[in-house]
């Protein structure tokens, strides 16, 4: 299974990061970026000190309702971190936005409603108004999960976007607000 056209033909270009640009963060931001990935899964996410950030969770369709997504998240929820996700708002025409969210609701996450975020979709040359979703084990405020996504924005989305892209990403402040 190539992983990148796997992700690339399931998620809306949109969404998406280059190639280039995941092999460099895997490569060159190893302490902190991870790929882990079996025969019917691919589950690429950020663990910081103090959260772990989900980039793109792929199960294929075949293996859909089995369980796999499940044990992925649950996993990730042993190391005792909040974890937070980004997902395409409820779209009529896109029933897989529906699942998605349905999903991660019945893993506890939960609507990260004072945030407004526009994802800086670097490989489309457009933005994309997403939502952000969290689940903890403790009590956490959304300005954490806020903090939280800046550190995101900051270390992840736009890493080497100049160098990959050829263009200066927008500033934090401009792309996430806290309502």
């Amino acid at each position: 299974m190539n992983w990148y056209e796997e992700l690339k033909s399931y998620f809306p270009e949109e969404e998406m990061k280059s190639k280039a640009q995941l092999d460099c963060l895997l490569k060159e931001r190893g302490d902190i970026y991870y790929k882990e990935e079996g025969p019917y899964h691919i589950a690429i996410y950020s663990e910081f000190p103090d959260f772990i950030f989900i980039d793109f969770l792929w199960v294929s369709e075949k293996s859909r309702g089995k369980g796999i997504g499940r044990k992925v998240i649950e996993t990730l929820k042993e190391k005792n971190k909040p974890i937070i996700i980004e997902v395409e708002p409820i779209d009529k025409n896109e029933p897989d936005t529906e699942r998605r969210l349905r999903f991660y609701r019945k893993l506890d996450f939960k609507l990260a409603e004072s945030i407004d975020y526009m994802f800086q979709a670097f490989v489309a040359k457009s933005e994309t108004k997403l939502e952000i979703m969290y689940w903890s084990n403790r009590d956490i405020t959304e300005r954490e999960i806020f903090e939280n996504m800046n550190t995101v924005y900051k270390e992840i989305h736009t890493y080497k976007v100049e160098e990959i892209y050829q263009v200066v990403p927008k500033k934090a402040k401009e792309v996430i607000r806290l309502l």
